[in-house]
């Protein structure tokens, strides 16, 4: 029995160890060119790009042809994207499963509409991963990924620019101008699998503590947290020294972004995936 593991890149998560695993990548496009989302992508040198650029840009999901290469060869099949209201990835993998499935009567193949993006997806991935190591049963892994995903993790981010959120149609244009000003940071969450931003905050200190408040009321109690950055290691380590402050025995791990969320989050912003 072979079994796989599968994210598509927007889990900023390019490889896992003791499993099956692979990335299938979103495409970030503009006039002039486009960004593959893979570990040989320039992140710095695509977002330096971007911040020169005022033509269009848009991003693009993985098509079927590229969820059934994934899927080849794979008896049981986990799979998870981001949240179908940001993007088609989720559509494009339940359309491979479904013509896998019947190309493959003896497969098994569970998409994962993560209703995220970023961080939190890591968690979705490590707890398959757990799942699976300790040979459960793919009904019983389905069960319990869809409850973990459900009720015990969450999602936060920290952005100094909603620009692209807004050019895409993402976030209010309203909104994005407001976080456009100097000093100012845009702290939200995901809900329902829409980006929330609910606090204007000015300055990093306000904005971290408004952002480890506000996880600590959707339940977090010194859990697993998963920060992913663009290029800015020192705000995420400085959200990590405030969280084992409070928690010192919590796991918290620090990543940088890949193309996809670097694209959204822009230069300087944070989403921070963590259990409750």
């Amino acid at each position: 029995m072979k079994v796989k593991i599968i994210s598509d890149s927007s889990s900023n998560m390019f490889s896992m160890t003791d499993v099956d695993f692979t990335s299938v990548p979103l495409r970030i496009v503009t006039n002039d060119k486009e960004y593959v989302d893979t570990t040989e992508l320039d992140v710095p040198g695509m977002v330096s790009d971007l911040s020169a650029y005022n033509g269009r840009s848009g991003t693009a999901c993985p098509g079927v042809g590229d969820y059934l290469e994934a899927f080849e060869g794979y008896d049981e099949i986990y799979c998870v994207t981001i949240t179908s209201n940001l993007s088609g990835s989720y559509n494009a993998a339940m359309t491979a499963k479904q013509q896998y499935e019947e190309d493959h009567p003896d497969a098994k193949v569970h998409i994962i509409d993560s209703l995220s993006a970023g961080a939190e997806l890591k968690l979705h991935l490590n707890k398959l991963k757990s799942l699976i190591s300790e040979g459960k049963a793919f009904e019983d892994v389905v069960s319990e990924i869809e409850d973990y995903k459900e009720n015990h993790t969450r999602l936060q981010f920290c952005l100094e620019s909603l620009h692209n959120l807004a050019n895409n149609g993402r976030v209010n244009p309203a909104v994005a101008k407001i976080a456009g000003l100097v000093g100012l940071r845009m702290v939200g969450d995901a809900t329902g699998g829409v980006l929330n931003p609910n606090d204007k905050c000015r300055g990093e200190k306000k904005a971290l503590s408004t952002l480890f408040s506000n996880m600590k009321k959707a339940g977090y109690n010194g859990g697993t947290v998963f920060i992913d950055h663009c290029l800015n290691d020192k705000t995420a380590n400085s959200l990590k020294e405030l969280i084992l402050a409070e928690f010192p025995n919590a796991l918290v791990e620090l990543g940088a972004m890949g193309g996809l969320c670097s694209f959204y989050a822009e230069k300087g912003g944070m989403i921070i995936g963590y259990e409750i």
